[in-house]
């Protein structure tokens, strides 16, 4: 290994989930944010659209979403959930596709329902909604992140194998 190069490691994980309902937007999100409390462990972060859209009904200021950053032992406890309990509860589930990197080595992967996280019960949630989660990393390209994420024990799709490819 080169002299002055650094390690690099997972920096903070980001959950996000867009809440947009027409009919009772406040109890969509108090619902939402106890079931991020419980998959997280962190209360979230009620996100506000930054500009007005038109097309959407959206103002500025409106809240349309969530988001929790987990660091350091939340962080690595989720991780540890997400790569050993939710991913393999996942129908028909081959492996993420590296498609997720940014360029930087961060990934984002999303899910489509909050139901496969063990601490939530089906009798509790009243709409499924999916979640965004992204691992920031400090590593300097998507090479260096793809490894480090390999080595955590993230299942990425295997290069040339019969579901290395998008349909």
């Amino acid at each position: 290994m080169k002299e002055g190069k650094i390690i690099p490691r997972v920096v903070k994980v980001l959950v996000n989930t867009g809440v947009s309902e027409d009919q009772h937007q406040d109890q969509a999100l108090t619902s939402m944010g106890k079931q991020l409390a419980i998959i997280t462990g962190q209360k979230p972060m009620v996100r506000r659209a930054k500009k007005s859209i038109a097309e959407f009904k959206i103002r500025a200021g409106d809240p349309i979403g969530l988001t929790v950053t987990l660091r350091n032992r939340r962080m690595y406890q989720f991780l540890d959930k997400l790569i050993n309990l939710v991913l393999p509860q996942i129908k028909d589930f081959q492996g993420l596709q590296p498609t997720g990197f940014d360029g930087r080595g961060n990934f984002t992967l999303g899910l489509k329902e909050q139901i496969v996280f063990p601490e939530l019960s089906y009798d509790t949630i009243d709409k499924i909604r999916g979640l965004e989660i992204t691992l920031v990393t400090s590593a300097t390209n998507d090479q260096e992140g793809r490894r480090l994420l390999e080595l955590l024990g993230i299942p990425f799709v295997k290069p040339g194998g019969r579901h290395g490819q998008e349909k």
